[in-house]
């Protein structure tokens, strides 16, 4: 008989599986045949991996922007991001935060690039436009600017000799020792679902292929914790990697993936999102959140600044 469960996730976070039909893959765009082994959990294998650098970025809108043009409102945005790490040296057994950079940027709609009147030396605004006058469009490229950065981020240290484990999916694919970590569900990959439900903690799917052409990408289910009382896909995420990877790579970092991730899956006391919000992440984002300063005096600072513009 099937169970009701209260989601673990704090209901502000939305859902850790939250279906849409409509963003179901279309038929033939999953490859299952990708490992060749039986479908079965896969345990996870520590290869000993000495540096292990997570990447994440937070993001928030500051104010709505109006211009009063002679054509009518035309609407924009002033939001800040902040991109960050936390690396962490294994056999020092300590983490810390790098790279940190907080971007504000400043929208407006239908081709106008705003023009911002003096603000405080601590609040720069990059100001750009997108084409159009559809407000969702804004936050599109609000959010893209903050992804980018986080793939750039992700791509340098990764150069550097990282394992990097950025979060959410991947935005570029290349052949570099990353893996996207993706916390939430929202799309069905698999036609039979009931591996995931079977996998015991510490533990993965074999890898299946997403996309074609330079989209392409291998993809595969770990979970985290074990499920207690929980429902069948507590504590699971899916991970993905580059295809331009070779296929034994790619195995290592999921094989890897299932044994460390668990190692810093956080606990429901201390993380809202528990055990998928890893303990690294979600003390970047809290360093990251405060990098952001205080929103309320961002916006008396855009509030004061435009007032006296207008005498």
């Amino acid at each position: 008989m099937a169970r009701l469960h209260v989601e673990g996730w704090a209901p502000e976070y939305g859902a850790a599986v939250d279906p849409d039909d409509s963003l179901t893959p279309a038929e033939g765009s999953v490859d299952l045949d990708v490992e060749d082994r039986p479908w079965e959990p896969i345990p996870g294998s520590d290869d000993g991996i000495p540096i292990v650098a997570f990447v994440d970025g937070v993001r928030r809108v500051e104010a709505r922007l109006l211009l009063d043009d002679d054509s009518g409102p035309v609407p924009g945005i002033c939001g800040s991001f902040a991109t960050g790490a936390v690396v962490w040296d294994r056999a020092a057994t300590r983490s810390e935060v790098v790279r940190p950079e907080v971007v504000r940027m400043a929208i407006l709609a239908e081709g106008h690039a705003p023009s911002l009147p003096p603000l405080p030396a601590w609040l720069v605004y990059r100001t750009s436009s997108v084409d159009g006058d559809d407000p969702a469009s804004l936050i599109q490229q609000f959010h893209a600017a903050m992804r980018k950065a986080e793939a750039d981020l992700a791509e340098d240290l990764a150069g550097s000799g990282y394992f990097v484990v950025a979060d959410g999916p991947l935005y570029d694919y290349t052949a570099s020792d990353k893996m996207g970590y993706v916390k939430s569900h929202r799309r069905s990959y698999l036609p039979d679902g009931s591996i995931v439900g079977r996998l015991p903690k510490a533990h993965r799917t074999p890898l299946f292929a997403i996309g074609e052409g330079r989209f392409r990408r291998y993809s595969w289910y770990v979970r985290l914790s074990d499920r207690a009382d929980g429902h069948s896909w507590v504590g699971v995420v899916r991970c993905e990697a580059s295809a331009a990877l070779d296929r034994q790579s790619v195995v290592r970092i999921a094989d890897r993936s299932a044994a460390v991730l668990p190692l810093v899956g956080s606990e429901p006391h201390i993380e809202p999102r528990a055990p998928q919000n890893l303990v690294p992440i979600a003390a970047l984002e809290r360093d990251l959140r405060h990098r952001l300063g205080d929103a309320g005096l961002v916006l008396r600072a855009l509030r004061s600044a435009v007032a006296m513009e207008a005498v």
